[in-house]
């Protein structure tokens, strides 16, 4: 069906055999067909696809760029924007709360959302971000780092309740209230 192993140790495997192919007889592989289950698989996190389709196409991670082709999908109609509230709160010190309403393409992600508020407000909604191994991590908003020592990051909320997803991977529904919270541990 296209894989080796389950998706998630696909990467891993086709590196293995990869590095090993003196040991074993290699036969043909439908790098097509692996492509099309990679890109039409629900990923959690891109970084799980980054590790797949450079061994995939049988190339390094710096040159495996555009070698995958995977077919086009038919458009789908036209979905309405959603509006999401979003909002940053800092209570530790220096005390400072900002709402805002914007209105994204359904099936945004809260990054999106994020996006958006900073380009309406970039005075207020600033962020920047930093790549973890299972995608964006927030380090800062409104130019308030978290902080290792001191114990410091930015929580997220939806109706009080703390997101268990990333901001990478979460998708606000329509009118969510999605809450940062600059929080100690």
């Amino acid at each position: 069906n296209g894989t080796i192993g389950d998706i998630y140790s696909m990467g891993l495997a086709l590196q293995a055999l990869e590095i090993s192919s003196e040991f074993y007889a290699p036969r043909q592989w439908n790098s097509t067909q692996a492509c099309s289950v990679v890109y039409n698989h629900d990923y959690e996190q891109p970084m799980a696809i980054a590790q797949v389709l450079p061994p995939l196409v049988g190339k390094s991670y710096l040159n495996a760029g555009g070698v995958c082709q995977v077919p086009t999908l038919p458009l789908s109609p036209p979905t309405a924007p959603i509006t999401v509230q979003f909002s940053i709160t800092n209570t530790l010190k220096n005390y400072f709360h900002y709402s805002i309403s914007v209105c994204v393409p359904d099936n945004s992600t809260l990054l999106q959302v994020m996006e958006v508020a900073r380009n309406e407000k970039p005075d207020i909604f600033c962020f920047k971000t930093k790549q973890e191994s299972w995608g964006p991590y927030v380090t800062s908003i409104h130019g308030l780092h978290g902080n290792k020592t001191k114990r410091t990051y930015w929580q997220f909320f939806s109706c009080w309740t703390p997101l268990q997803e990333g901001v990478g991977t979460y998708k606000p529904k329509n009118w969510e209230h999605i809450q940062a919270i600059f929080s100690t541990y």
